[in-house]
């Protein structure tokens, strides 16, 4: 991903026609099926993106600050209802950018295009990244990896994080996340505390 400093000033424009909104860990922000009214700009804390297939979910990307929601931005652009859901992970203060507003928004500051571009190419990569662990990884290895990106990103070990969600994110079932946990453990790699678990080996 791109400098966010080389964005700076078009977040400072964004402010203008936006509104910055304190968003608490836990809120929804975004549905499956919703059309989008407002595009979020990140500027402190953590929104995660997923898709869901009956009871199964799928992480899909984290929206870290300097960062937008680029499926937010396509389906407004396009006027379609939103494919994904999106939810705060952290504390979150972000810019709600208005769609009406986003549009003349973007005609009037070409360097958008740049800014989503940058996302677009950063998304697409994680992707192949999610797509190659799927096909290639043993569950093991893809659960471990996500452990240890998420302690990275979040800046936290350990992780306040239930076998259910870990299995939503690494797109399983929770008794299969159990199992593998007790296996990495024995291998001295993680450490269940309560309902923490600590990566051991970064």
């Amino acid at each position: 991903m791109e400098n966010p400093s080389k964005f700076e000033s078009l977040f400072e424009k964004m402010a203008q026609v936006g509104t910055l909104q304190h968003i608490a860990k836990g809120t929804g922000i975004l549905r499956e099926g919703q059309f989008v009214k407002v595009v979020p700009f990140v500027q402190k804390g953590l929104i995660k993106v997923f898709t869901r297939y009956e009871d199964r979910e799928l992480l899909l990307y984290y929206i870290q600050p300097n960062q937008s929601c680029i499926m937010s931005f396509s389906a407004s652009i396009n006027n379609e209802p939103s494919q994904i859901y999106a939810i705060t992970e952290e504390d979150t203060e972000a810019i709600l950018v208005p769609v009406d507003k986003l549009d003349a928004f973007t005609k009037e500051n070409p360097k958008i295009n740049n800014f989503f571009f940058q996302q677009y190419k950063g998304r697409y990569a994680e992707l192949l990244d999610t797509i190659h662990h799927v096909l290639f990884d043993k569950m093991d290895k893809r659960l471990y990896s996500h452990l240890r990106d998420k302690v990275l990103l979040k800046n936290e070990n350990p992780l306040q994080i239930s076998h259910q969600q870990l299995a939503n994110e690494v797109g399983t079932v929770r008794e299969v996340v159990s199992r593998v946990l007790k296996k990495l453990e024995g291998e001295g790699l993680v450490e269940q505390i309560g309902n923490k678990i600590q990566v051991l080996r970064l």
